[in-house]
């Protein structure tokens, strides 16, 4: 179906389509593993430490490296450390100290001068209920900075956010979303270089995926090659199955190019 003219649509003359029969029962729950945009932004105001991304999940280990001479921070994004557990020896030298910190739920690590052991192991439980064992090599006098991210996190809240419409309706909200270069709650979002596609004069090329809990969004752009107007089909540039369908202009001029936002099954093409 095609939906009328609305103020929160992504422009007025859009094209925009909605798959009929979406049901949640249609759309399979399939796990993902990209990058977290929150790392990202919880670094925009960070002082010049030296920084270091892990992605874990629960009672899995995380690798990585403190400071040997100042302190180190370990961060969870989108949870917080409740408690940490580690062995004492009761020699000075063997010893490192980890600090829960309450009000961030950070922790901060520091180990004596000459310390004799070269790594730290110890067991940490976050707010949300998930542990992880950190075993991470001593080196460097720089402070240090380590975010910690679990998908598993991320693709609930994306799933809440599915949640709070029917199905339809959540894949409009998350074309709208795309056309405003929002990110929805708890979804991944990855810039794609992929190159072009030809189909027939119309070239097209892949740029953005939002990848959620049941939906994945796409960000098309699509580039008229030929010196004559051509009138774009949605159902030949969209893979079969799409739920949802927005094109900026549905007529391209000569050379002309626009954008297409479609949404599909998370399990679509994998």
């Amino acid at each position: 179906m095609t939906a009328g003219p609305a103020a929160d649509l992504p422009a007025a003359d859009t094209t925009f389509t909605v798959a009929d029969d979406v049901q949640w029962s249609d759309i399979n729950l399939k796990p993902f593993s990209f990058a977290t945009i929150a790392a990202a932004l919880a670094l925009a105001g960070s002082p010049a430490w030296a920084e270091q991304f892990r992605q874990t999940a629960d009672n899995a280990q995380v690798d990585c490296v403190v400071s040997a001479r100042e302190l180190t921070r370990i961060s969870l994004i989108a949870d917080a450390f409740a408690s940490v557990s580690k062995i004492t020896t009761g020699y000075p030298y063997n010893d490192f100290t980890v600090t829960n910190e309450p009000v961030r739920g950070d922790i901060y690590i520091s180990v004596p001068d000459g310390f004799a052991p070269g790594r730290v192991i110890f067991f940490a439980t976050s707010k949300k209920g998930f542990v992880y064992k950190f075993t991470c090599k001593v080196a460097g006098d720089e402070a240090e900075q380590i975010f910690v991210s679990n998908p598993a996190i991320a693709g609930d809240r994306a799933q809440s956010w599915e949640a709070k419409s029917t199905p339809r309706d959540a894949a409009v909200r998350l074309i709208q979303a795309m056309a405003t270069s929002a990110v929805p709650d708890g979804f991944q979002v990855r810039q794609v270089a992929s190159p072009p596609t030809r189909l027939g004069d119309l070239s097209v090329r892949l740029i953005a995926e939002y990848r959620g809990g049941r939906l994945t969004g796409k960000v098309l752009r699509i580039d008229n090659r030929a010196a004559k107007a051509v009138v774009i089909d949605p159902a030949t540039v969209a893979p079969n199955g799409s739920l949802a369908i927005s094109i900026g202009t549905a007529e391209l001029a000569p050379k002309g190019a626009t954008t297409m936002y479609l949404v599909q099954d998370a399990g679509a093409g994998e």
